[in-house]
């Protein structure tokens, strides 16, 4: 046996050169990106809802990797189910059996799911997208899939046809012929439904994109809508699934809704192995795979793997063991109104939304004549360039990582790891005021900055 690797070795000889292995080999403007707005961090090690640099300064993720982090980094649980996998020697991925993990993990998805009878396994949030869109096309005969404006659903091409942000989609035609509505039109949903052709309305409970929750009732009449007219709702809960409004789903927040087929990724992994799942009704299924000549029509090489399976596994049993849904519940109740109770004192906070631990923070024009002049030099110069003044001292002096919710929105988005407490939330309050009160002071360091980001606005034009 080969005793020449030595990972541990190699970080250390060249983990100094990262930012530069990226630019000469990645996607070279990602460190261009992060060097530009001060991201350019070097974290050595994390743990729960926490980083560390090489200086011992520890910082609150309130991103987990765009929602992945569910149980926060390295939860004991989910690495030592990984550990066990690998020292079983489990003879993984001859497709030519049916292993145990992918039966046992679809049967704990579908206790949580009791509408729904079967389940497929991929790779990635966009893949169970994917795989819901066939299954839906072909479950009804019928080509054209319905989204709403403003939704994400993933990059890769089919997922991309229903992707409602124009930015994504720019430079990739052409798309499948898909049609958009607004987030809430019943009209334009009904007014699509008549032409006949509609195989499905996929939709997120709570869009990422500046966590806009579906109107109250939308859902429910959306389903009954569809049904009427032969066509299948989807719920994409890649990233609002396994907790983090609340609810197992977020759809669940709506009584009677019972989608057809349901996406989940993201959290199911742990942080550790990418997985997704696209659960759905039985006759469903039974129309995709309608023969045993069509017994790999849809399929993944790497799909139902033991590592992913056993990650799965183990982040449901916490999710049940350890009360994390109704955590997310109780701590995200506390964090937004903490800061809707901000409202009142600050006139560039506009409204604070969402349920659970999936909240927006949208900021909006000042009444205030000397305030509306610096809010208008930064909207000339680009959309979205307040939120960014916020998220970057947020990280820089508080050691606090959030994100702009989508290009040109002048939103943050907070998605932390569903295991916070409220001294986090005590943390995050803290720092946010001291930011939002320098915001509206007129001047300082974070008005510097904002013209520093007007200035990279312009240069980029």
């Amino acid at each position: 046996m080969s005793t020449g690797f030595d990972l541990r070795k190699l970080l250390a000889d060249r983990a100094d050169e990262r930012y530069e292995l990226h630019a000469r080999h990645l996607n070279h403007q990602l460190p261009r990106m992060l060097h530009a707005i001060g991201f350019d961090k070097m974290y050595e090690r994390a743990e729960g809802a926490h980083f560390w640099d090489a200086e011992g300064h520890d910082y609150l993720d309130m991103l987990a990797g765009f929602g992945v982090m569910g149980l926060g980094r390295h939860h004991p649980v989910v690495r030592r189910a990984l550990h066990d996998v690998l020292d079983l020697d489990l003879p993984d991925l001859t497709r030519f059996d049916c292993a145990p993990l992918p039966g046992l993990l679809a049967e704990r998805l579908l206790a949580h799911s009791p509408h729904l009878d079967r389940v497929y396994f991929g790779n990635s949030g966009t893949e169970a997208v994917e795989t819901a869109l066939k299954f839906a096309r072909r479950a009804t005969g019928r080509p054209r899939v319905l989204y709403c404006s403003h939704a994400f659903h993933g990059l890769t091409t089919g997922a991309l046809s229903v992707n409602g942000e124009g930015c994504f989609r720019d430079g990739f035609a052409p798309l499948l012929p898909d049609t958009a509505i607004e987030l809430g039109d019943l009209d334009a949903l009904d007014r699509e439904l008549r032409r006949g052709d509609v195989a499905a309305l996929i939709v997120e409970p709570i869009q990422g994109k500046g966590v806009h929750e579906a109107p109250p009732g939308f859902l429910r009449a959306a389903q009954d809508l569809l049904h009427r007219r032969g066509a299948l709702l989807v719920a994409d809960e890649v990233q609002t699934g396994l907790g983090r409004t609340g609810d197992f789903y977020a759809y669940q927040h709506e009584q009677g809704v019972e989608p057809d087929l349901v996406c989940v990724a993201k959290a199911l992994s742990g942080g550790y192995v990418p997985v997704s799942a696209t659960l759905g009704k039985d006759w469903i299924f039974k129309k995709v795979y309608s023969s045993m000549d069509r017994v790999v029509v849809h399929s993944a090489s790497f799909g139902a793997n033991a590592q992913a399976m056993a990650a799965g596994l183990a982040v449901l049993a916490v999710l049940e063991d350890e009360d994390v849904v109704g955590n997310a519940r109780r701590v995200g109740a506390l964090l937004k109104s903490r800061l809707a109770g901000l409202g009142d004192r600050y006139e560039m906070l506009r409204e604070v939304r969402g349920r659970g631990l999936m909240i927006g923070i949208e900021f909006g024009r000042p009444a205030s004549l000397a305030l509306r002049g610096r809010w208008t030099m930064l909207q000339t110069a680009r959309r979205g360039l307040f939120a960014q003044m916020v998220a970057v001292p947020l990280l820089q002096r508080h050691r606090i990582l959030t994100q702009v919710s989508g290009d040109r929105l002048e939103v943050i988005k907070l998605i932390p790891p569903l295991i916070i407490d409220e001294d986090d939330v005590e943390r995050f309050v803290t720092a946010f005021t001291e930011v939002m009160d320098e915001a509206h002071s007129g001047g300082g360091l974070i008005w510097d900055f904002g013209r520093t980001l007007v200035k990279q606005a312009v240069a980029n034009r």
